[in-house]
């Protein structure tokens, strides 16, 4: 089914991206992979090619299209599609610039955000702890107010571009009374080379290897007032308006990432024979193939139309998290018909498909896990 959301300017930065993964990335692959993460130069190749900060002001060097969320759309829908090592760059633009957009105040725009737009800045935000995952009212990172500080402790892991980041946004409880509730929590940035500020293991992950995912440890940081990012006891909330957005792009990077696979597994079956004929032809066979291709239209249709909410400024939390739990759900499964489909030769990693196996297996567990997504909709049902 032709999509229509797309003007010819974001198919001009679709060519864009793929042109840069060809040249930028895919030579590389290897080595990325083999070292855990990628070079961070990469990143200000990626701002030199307009790759980041789209969603930035123009005063600060950005592209100013803070509002059309299809520019990012189609960044995430060609890296994922992508076949080998990349710079996390959905996390920069997607997760983490947002925070700065709507939250930072004139001074901190001025200090931070042309580095963000330019890729010479790597973000990263710090939620999940060793003992808090989807339940952030378990975090027990603190920080202490004194004088004109916030002294930081607490550890956090799972948190990519954890060896990469230069800024990393972490959510930190600032009033220890149990009667805080959601209240209890503040966003503060901690900049690369704060004393006391340590980055751990990085971490051996089943996918996404070149992705640097690692532990970061906060031992009496001493963070500035002026790096709290938007209102102290509203870290909480800061976090649930810029959720929506974070889990759009995982819906939207799943399907576009089982899009390219089942693509390559449908020549796969019409090339590879069995009993002298396609395997494609045998009937059960095409029926998984006819399933897939229905259930993809359909998880893109309902991707565009959250696409054009968010242009109408409609687009809320459930909308969003009916999106990321069907289209990762549905990219597991598909990914896991076309692996059965190459038979022996998807278990192996030189096929395509065995690394994307792997790969896509985090998507319904990081920004909100499937359940957490399911008990957001139930909820919004009055059960």
């Amino acid at each position: 089914m032709k999509r229509t959301i797309f003007e010819a300017e974001h198919e001009a930065l679709r060519e864009t991206a793929r042109q840069f993964l060809i040249r930028e990335c895919l030579p590389y692959n290897d080595e990325w992979t083999k070292a855990g993460q990628v070079d961070r130069e990469i990143f200000k190749k990626a701002g030199d090619a307009g790759l980041l900060g789209f969603n930035i002001p123009e005063e600060y060097g950005g592209g100013g299209a803070m509002d059309d969320f299809r520019f990012n759309a189609v960044v995430v829908e060609e890296f994922a599609k992508f076949d080998g090592a990349a710079p996390g760059l959905s996390l920069q633009n997607d997760v983490v610039a947002p925070y700065f957009v709507h939250l930072a105040n004139d001074e901190q725009k001025k200090r931070w955000m042309p580095g963000i737009a330019t890729g010479e800045t790597i973000l990263a935000v710090a939620m999940t702890e060793p003992g808090a995952g989807s339940d952030l009212a378990g975090i027990k990172t603190s920080a202490k107010l004194d004088g004109d500080h916030y002294v930081l402790n607490g550890n956090k892991t799972f948190i990519s571009s954890g060896i990469n980041s230069d800024l990393v946004v972490v959510v930190c409880r600032t009033n220890p009374d149990p009667e805080a509730g959601h209240k209890a929590f503040s966003l503060l940035v901690v900049e690369r080379g704060m004393e006391g500020f340590e980055r751990g293991r990085k971490l051996d992950k089943m996918g996404l290897k070149a992705q640097d995912t690692a532990e970061l440890h906060f031992n009496n940081v001493r963070v500035p007032v002026e790096n709290l990012l938007g209102q102290e006891g509203m870290g909480f909330y800061h976090l649930m308006q810029n959720l929506p957005s974070e889990r759009l792009s995982i819906g939207i990077g799943a399907i576009a990432g089982a899009r390219a696979i089942f693509d390559e597994t449908l020549q796969y079956t019409k090339d590879r024979k069995a009993f002298g004929r396609p395997i494609g032809t045998f009937q059960a066979n095409r029926f998984t193939l006819a399933e897939m291709a229905t259930e993809l239209d359909i998880a893109e249709v309902y991707i565009d139309r959250c696409l054009q909410g968010v242009l109408d400024g409609e687009l809320n939390a459930v909308d969003a998290s009916k999106n990321k739990w069907w289209c990762t759900e549905l990219a597991k499964r598909v990914i896991d018909s076309c692996l059965q489909l190459h038979g022996g030769y998807g278990y192996m990693n030189e096929y395509r498909v065995a690394r994307a196996y792997t790969d896509a297996r985090i998507q319904t567990i990081f920004g909100g896990t499937t359940e957490i997504m399911k008990d957001i909709v139930g909820k919004s049902l009055g059960v």
